[in-house]
């Protein structure tokens, strides 16, 4: 009997302490924070019921964006979320929109109708339809080619808001459009007004207004009359008005707004100033270069520029400039223009070389930046009074050049600079554009980190001074109303 008692014993000593270890084991696992559940991912497969069914959703949606992946919120397999919702909680989620609460942005869009935005483009919708449909590529209207497309923001930026709504197009939950005017942050303005400038600036016949002139009238009316504009003076609306001459007769009246612009060169700072206004990228006409990126040694070209020579304003530079350079033989410094595959030569010209000129025109900025950028061509900056979009994520010095416009027409001085940087140093800026240059990148669906997905959180960047200032001015109101009454 005694030795079966011992024996017991001993087996259930060891069932305890194995017990004991593995309750520590499950413990400290569970505690410890993790970047994968707890449960492999190969077991999932075989138990989630809906496997099947969202890989088939999968695989249909891809027929209409190859590139996207209808469930932006989870790309793998979880368990549970932050905040211990179920796997099946985050696919209806996903199913039904963006989650507001996850969103970095709540943006009212009015409807206005078609012939501010789409209908410009020649979209003709059905009887009291305001917006096409988007769901599809094939269905969405098409912006104008040439240069037309460097001032296309509201274009991008409208097509994301309406996307937001859209299930089945996947993009990033930064911004989403509310139809409640109450719960919005921001109220966004969609008018295309470059393209409005570009198209419909001539008058309609002797003494008439233009049709542009017209719309501006109208806009103003409109917001004026709108209880979301009077509530805070406009100060919570975005207007875009990325071309230079665009909403000339309307910026003044709407100049409480937060304006979205190229720069700063046509505007008295009272209407536009960094304070409360935004700087976004132009869209870049020539096309990216991606990872096919010539190397320090692959650019036989030194430094390049073709465009527009004789300018006015800040712009005579770049006149100066070309009696300077436009011998050199290591130097492209030459007239051009859209016609005759112009983009595509200016394209294949900075793809091939080491530096790309950025000369002040009539104002202070211009698209060549951008198409230097996606060439992955350091750009050399010389433009006194330029700003620059997300300046306050990005150090342009990185990848940049800064050249005074007094020092770059000295004789010898920029080609001296240029000649100066060793392929280690031009390599370091090289390495650091082809990091960034798809901040730069317009496109639909939006991405994480691309232009549209910038301009949103720089929008959301600027709602503090909003609030700030909106509360500050109900204050003195009501001090003032305090002070009256008695």
């Amino acid at each position: 009997m005694q030795p079966s008692i011992s024996v017991t014993r001993r087996f259930l000593f060891y069932v305890l302490f194995a017990s004991l270890f593995f309750l520590l084991f499950t413990c400290s696992d569970l505690l410890r924070p993790r970047s994968r559940p707890l449960v492999p991912q190969t077991v999932l497969m075989f138990v989630l019921p809906n496997k099947t069914s969202d890989d088939s959703f999968r695989a249909r949606d891809r027929t209409k964006f190859p590139h996207s992946d209808p469930f932006p919120f989870s790309s793998s397999i979880v368990v549970n979320d932050r905040r211990g919702r179920s796997e099946k909680d985050i696919r209806e989620a996903s199913s039904k929109g963006c989650d507001l609460d996850r969103s970095l942005l709540k943006v009212y869009m009015y409807d206005l109708p078609p012939e501010f935005h789409f209908g410009s483009l020649g979209w003709n919708g059905k009887t009291d339809q305001t917006w096409p449909d988007i769901a599809e590529m094939d269905r969405i209207p098409t912006y104008p080619g040439g240069l037309n497309l460097q001032h296309s923001v509201e274009y991008w930026l409208t097509l994301d808001l309406l996307a937001s709504n859209v299930p089945i197009v996947a993009r990033p939950c930064t911004v989403v459009r509310v139809t409640n005017s109450s719960s919005a942050d921001v109220f966004f303005v969609p008018f295309f007004s470059s393209l409005s400038y570009n198209r419909h600036s001539k008058p309609q016949g002797k003494g008439k207004a233009s049709k542009n002139r017209i719309l501006q009238d109208e806009l103003v009316r409109y917001l004026m009359g709108r209880e979301e504009w009077n509530r805070g003076g406009g100060k919570d609306h975005l207007i875009v008005a990325h071309h230079p001459n665009s909403m000339l007769q309307a910026r003044r009246k709407l100049g409480s707004a937060m304006f979205l612009l190229a720069d700063f060169g046509r505007y008295p700072s009272k209407i536009a100033n960094l304070k409360k206004d935004i700087i976004a990228p132009y869209r870049h006409v020539v096309r990216s270069v991606g990872n096919d990126s010539a190397t320090f040694d692959e650019r036989p070209i030194l430094a390049y520029f073709q465009g527009a020579i004789n300018r006015k304003d800040g712009g005579k530079i770049r006149q100066k400039l070309y009696y300077l350079l436009k011998d050199e033989k290591d130097v492209h410094f030459s007239y051009g223009s859209v016609r005759e595959n112009g983009i595509r030569s200016s394209g294949q010209g900075m793809a091939s070389s080491k530096f790309c000129l950025n000369i002040a025109g009539d104002t202070p900025s211009s698209n060549r930046l951008f198409d230097a950028i996606v060439s992955h061509c350091v750009p050399i900056v010389i433009s006194d009074d330029i700003e620059l979009p997300f300046e306050d994520i990005l150090d342009y010095s990185d990848f940049c050049i800064f050249v005074r416009t007094s020092d770059a027409v000295k004789k010898g001085f920029l080609l001296d600079l240029l000649r100066g940087i060793k392929r280690t140093e031009w390599t370091k800026m090289w390495e650091r554009l082809k990091q960034i240059a798809h901040h730069f990148e317009y496109q639909y669906p939006s991405k994480q980190g691309d232009s549209v997905q910038m301009i949103w959180e720089e929008v959301a960047r600027k709602i503090p001074y909003v609030r700030l200032s909106l509360n500050k001015e109900k204050r003195l109101h009501r001090s003032q109303f305090v002070k009256q009454s008695k």
